[in-house]
């Protein structure tokens, strides 16, 4: 019964912070695209920062020309320029979501540190003093150490295992605790991998829509040349271009980051399994 509601409570938790990062997942993208357009069509497309507003009433994409500053060039880029918009803000907002939950789960302290203090504590079999050194580091580690901890300390007074059923026990407890752990580290992260190819290909598209924009006004000229509509078309695949570029970088670097900071993690959480089964097969032979 004793171990069975620490099992339960850290089965809600996983469970209540699932459901807020599913929440996330849903919403974030969303209000991220709707903002990309509001920036473009408000900001970047503010009639003031034009010479040639368009005054025919368009409200979904007005068609402004000969922009006034080198923000208000960005708006010609075209439709596609909302979305990398929407999708750099993904970037940002999926990458604080995961900075927050990681530094969370790193703990309060070293995790080398911490372990090399649970071992001591373990080799002078005050295992008190070991999940009291988990509660003051909490995290990812702190956690996994702690559930595999208590399994250590019951199986100190258990008599009708064998010794290596022992360490099973312990190993399995630890296994579970971090099956508990490690799926919250890396959820989102699919977010910022996605964006690092998606961002290459929508630009890709955007690119590729401003050049037909440009021959289309080369050929209606026949041949001559608008251009005013040639230079809007380039303009159009070069910002599509930049943005996606930039986009797709910033996605990849982050993810990076992510991806090592988790690594180091598991790593810790790899030596609290080790430490603990290996203390236990010395000091409870």
């Amino acid at each position: 019964m004793a171990e069975t509601k620490p099992t339960a409570a850290k089965a809600a938790t996983s469970g209540q912070a699932k459901q807020s990062s599913n929440v996330i997942s849903w919403i974030a993208p969303i209000v991220c695209i709707l903002a990309g357009y509001l920036i473009w069509r408000f900001i970047l497309g503010n009639a003031s920062g034009f010479k040639e507003p368009d005054t025919s009433g368009a409200w979904f994409w007005p068609k402004h020309h000969t922009p006034v500053g080198e923000m208000n060039k960005i708006y010609e880029g075209g439709i596609i320029v909302p979305f990398l918009i929407g999708l750099f803000l993904m970037v940002i907002v999926f990458s604080i979501e995961r900075y927050l939950t990681i530094r969370k789960a790193m703990g309060a302290g070293n995790a080398t540190d911490f372990i090399r203090k649970v071992q001591y504590h373990l080799a002078n079999k005050n295992i008190d003093a070991a999940i009291a050194e988990c509660d003051k580091q909490k995290g990812s580690v702190g956690n996994v150490m702690k559930a595999g901890l208590k399994k250590y300390r019951e199986m100190t007074g258990e008599t009708v295992m064998d010794h290596e059923q022992k360490i099973q026990a312990i190993q399995k407890e630890v296994e579970e605790a971090t099956a508990l752990e490690l799926p919250m580290l890396s959820k989102n992260l699919v977010f910022l991998s996605t964006i690092t190819s998606l961002g290459t290909l929508i630009a890709l598209l955007g690119t590729v829509l401003g050049m037909i924009r440009s021959f289309s006004a080369l050929g209606a000229a026949g041949g001559g040349g608008d251009a005013t509509a040639l230079a809007i078309g380039i303009s159009e695949a070069l910002y599509n271009t930049a943005l996606g570029i930039a986009t797709s970088s910033f996605a990849l670097i982050m993810y990076n980051v992510f991806t090592t900071k988790i690594d180091a993690i598991t790593y810790g959480i790899d030596e609290t399994s080790f430490t603990l089964t290996q203390s236990f097969a010395t000091q409870y032979k």
